[in-house]
């Protein structure tokens, strides 16, 4: 005879969407009692680590194409580093106007993401020379809008 497992899984592990209209249906209740708070407080926090993570890796993108843009003479290229740069800029901008609280995270950050893009860059472009910490202006705004490579 075949033994029946009881089956403990919730709503939220069984079906992520139908967890999430639920949810939602309750919230506009007000049905508080019937919430699965342990759940819902953990994907509200994974919200607030992908904004975070999105900056980190768009930051880390527009630095390494800033970085091969002034620094590796390779015109063919230029076009293509520079669309990136406008692209990640844009991108960066949307995601400071959706949460204005991550601004003070991008200086926070841009250091270490500095160092991350500065690890990547010089190996793909072992000849070429690059600084060791960011040289230019770190003010969000100059950031998302200066052509460094311009100065040069």
């Amino acid at each position: 005879m075949a033994e029946i497992i009881p089956k403990n899984d919730t709503l939220y592990e069984q079906d992520f969407v139908a967890w999430c209209e639920d949810t939602v249906a309750k919230l506009r209740k007000r049905e508080l009692d019937y919430l699965d708070f342990d759940n819902l407080i953990e994907e509200v926090e994974s919200l607030g680590r992908s904004d975070r993570r999105e900056l980190r890796n768009r930051l880390m993108v527009m630095l390494a194409h800033i970085l091969q843009r002034i620094y590796v003479n390779s015109p063919e290229n230029f076009n293509e580093w520079e669309v990136t740069i406008i692209e990640q800029r844009r991108q960066i901008r949307y995601l400071l106007e959706d949460s204005p609280s991550l601004k003070p995270y991008l200086a926070e950050i841009l250091a270490k993401v500095y160092a991350n893009a500065l690890e990547s860059v010089r190996f793909e472009y072992k000849q070429t020379e690059f600084p060791e910490t960011w040289q230019f202006d770190v003010q969000t705004d100059v950031l998302l809008y200066k052509k460094y490579w311009e100065d040069k």
